[in-house]
């Protein structure tokens, strides 16, 4: 009887979740070679950051596999993460490097998701620490539960295919402590064969 209990309490949960439109937490963070969950972010309303990520003004909310490039880094952070903090300096070079570098400029992407941040303290951030790429706020936690709840830093890679399909070729947590090497790694995950 217990049993039956359990699993119907499961069962519950996870209708009651999609009911009110969200979704159950991964069961961990995103493993390399598999999708990345269908995650949605607000269209930036600056026209710079709108360019940046190759999207249309009108749409409310994008996907990552919509964003017009070959690879998108993604970094999970928090502004009150000490180790977020302390890294800014290094992910901003990250940027300037791929920005920099004509190779890489048209094929890759940078943006953060700021993971129980409103878009105040993102905001915040992103002038504290002269951040140039788009920000987004996760305030309520649905992006952090789909991505497993993962701890802050967290950086991921992900390869857009073609139709969108995305493909995580880089997940891991912290890491940005040398930009160069970073980028290096990712560009070889993304030329070796699958």
């Amino acid at each position: 009887m217990k049993n039956i209990v359990v699993i119907l309490s499961g069962v519950f949960a996870v209708v009651l979740a999609a009911a009110v439109g969200e979704s159950p937490a991964a069961s961990g963070p995103p493993v390399v070679g598999r999708p990345l969950p269908a995650i949605e972010l607000p269209t930036p309303a600056d026209a710079a950051q709108r360019r940046y990520l190759g999207l249309e003004p009108g749409a409310k909310t994008f996907r990552i596999g919509q964003i017009r490039a070959k690879v998108v880094i993604i970094e999970i952070f928090s502004m009150y993460c000490p180790h977020c903090q302390r890294e800014a300096p290094t992910v901003n070079a990250l940027y300037r490097r791929i920005e920099s570098d004509p190779t890489l400029s048209d094929r890759v992407r940078l943006i953060g998701i700021g993971v129980g941040n409103s878009t105040y303290e993102v905001n915040f951030f992103r002038r504290k620490y002269k951040v140039s790429f788009p920000l987004f706020a996760d305030a309520d936690f649905v992006i952090h539960k789909q991505l497993g709840e993962v701890r802050t830093p967290y950086f991921l890679a992900v390869q857009i295919e073609p139709g969108g399909a995305t493909r995580v070729l880089y997940s891991r947590l912290g890491g940005a402590e040398d930009a160069g090497a970073l980028l290096r790694e990712l560009m070889q995950r993304l030329s070796a064969p699958r």
